[in-house]
């Protein structure tokens, strides 16, 4: 890395990477250019300019990525029904490529030859930034802090930056005991209590929902509009992608909506508990498997169902910009063309219940599904012949005497 000259630092203003971008000044000597991205996270980003500007920085960027995150990442991802091991909504992994892309985007504009981050060695996103730079450049070097240097506690981050004059507070509000990440579909919380497995987390460590006991005691009820896949009006109004999630996001924080605590494998092989906010995502999923269930082939969902496990997998690890995740992207937006119509929820005290859906193009037909009689739309006797068919196998190893019984 002596050849470094230029480097691209995600930069949040925190005294993680302003420690961080001192330190590759002085290590690297180097010219060191900012990227702060504004993903939702409900925090000022623009304060991140001055503290750049004082530690010399003349290269700044600061870009409001909220429409992109959502319209070419999330909701993609949501059009899989995506989940990983059962539960997580994967709001962090999501919001990393296109981190990635930025950097790389911004390398090539500025000439810099490296790029940094902040990601620890213990965990998930080191992988998923750095795989994801590598699949858009090549060549670029990546300098990862934490794999070099020995500050590795809080303190000496904070001894490091008084005596190199970065601009930090140490006695300031109250630290939060918890690592927290947050953008538009989710806010993450992991450390303090929650190392503790048996521990219950605190009703104080939420900050987007009600818990549900108080939320409100009279149910709200919303309609989605889908247009091939994706919510295009919330109750009949026409929102930006960024717009529809933010506004789950408030409809959903208000009903107790999203709370999660998960214990998860990291890629990195140890085991992670976290506790989880997605009120908009888990409200996104819920009605996307309803609109799905009217307009898609029985055959078509099943395989989209088997594969999404693979899918999620895929993003959690860092593989967005694989071709594998590209090639299967590709079958699940054709799946989506026909996933059009207005999907009912009604939002109470924590739980997301769909109440109605329809939609122009749906293959649920009355006449055939009726208990009541069809007109002939269906010769229930054609059934015979179907169930004999599928039993032909195992009547055969019957009479073998190799049945299930023992």
């Amino acid at each position: 890395m002596a050849d470094v000259k230029k480097v691209v630092l995600a930069y949040s203003g925190g005294l993680d990477t302003s420690v961080i971008l001192k330190w590759l000044q002085d290590t690297y000597n180097c010219e060191v250019v900012t990227f702060t991205a504004d993903l939702g996270q409900g925090e000022e980003v623009e304060p991140a300019r001055a503290k750049a500007q004082a530690l010399g920085v003349k290269e700044i960027f600061i870009d409001d990525l909220r429409e992109e995150f959502v319209r070419d990442f999330v909701f993609p991802m949501f059009r899989a029904n995506t989940i990983y091991e059962g539960e997580y909504l994967l709001g962090t992994s999501i919001a990393r490529p296109l981190i990635a892309k930025r950097l790389i985007e911004i390398a090539n504009a500025t000439g810099a030859d490296a790029i940094s981050h902040g990601a620890t060695g213990k965990g998930n996103d080191q992988v998923r930034f750095e795989l994801g730079a590598y699949a858009l450049k090549p060549g670029v070097k990546v300098i990862a802090p934490w794999r070099e240097w020995d500050l590795l506690s809080r303190e000496k981050l904070m001894d490091y930056a008084e005596k190199h004059g970065i601009p930090i507070e140490r006695h300031g509000k109250k630290k939060s005991p918890y690592s927290m990440d947050a953008n538009l579909l989710h806010i993450s919380y992991e450390g303090g209590v929650l190392e503790d497995t048996w521990s219950e987390h605190e009703e104080d460590m939420w900050r987007w929902t009600k818990s549900p006991e108080a939320a409100p005691d009279v149910p709200s009820y919303i309609e989605l509009t889908y247009r091939k896949g994706d919510i295009a009006a919330i109750d009949g109004k026409e929102m930006t992608p960024a717009q529809v999630l933010a506004e789950l996001n408030r409809i959903g924080g208000e009903n107790g909506i999203g709370r999660l605590d998960i214990v998860e494998n990291r890629y990195v092989g140890m085991k992670s508990r976290g506790c989880y906010e997605t009120p908009g995502g888990t409200i996104m999923l819920k009605a996307h498997r309803a609109i799905e269930s009217i307009t898609l082939d029985r055959e078509v969902a099943h395989l989209k169902d088997e594969l999404m496990p693979k899918y999620a997998s895929l993003i959690y690890n860092g593989y967005w910009w694989s071709p594998e995740r590209l090639m299967l992207q590709q079958m699940i937006d054709a799946s989506q063309v026909n996933v059009n119509g207005l999907v009912r929820l009604k939002l109470y005290k924590g739980n997301v219940i769909v109440v109605g859906r329809k939609s122009d193009d749906s293959l649920f037909d009355a006449n055939i599904a009726t208990f009541e009689e069809d007109g002939g739309a269906y010769n229930q006797a054609d059934a015979a012949g179907f169930i004999k068919l599928n039993a032909l196998r195992m009547r055969i190893a019957a009479s073998k005497g190799r049945n299930t019984l023992v």
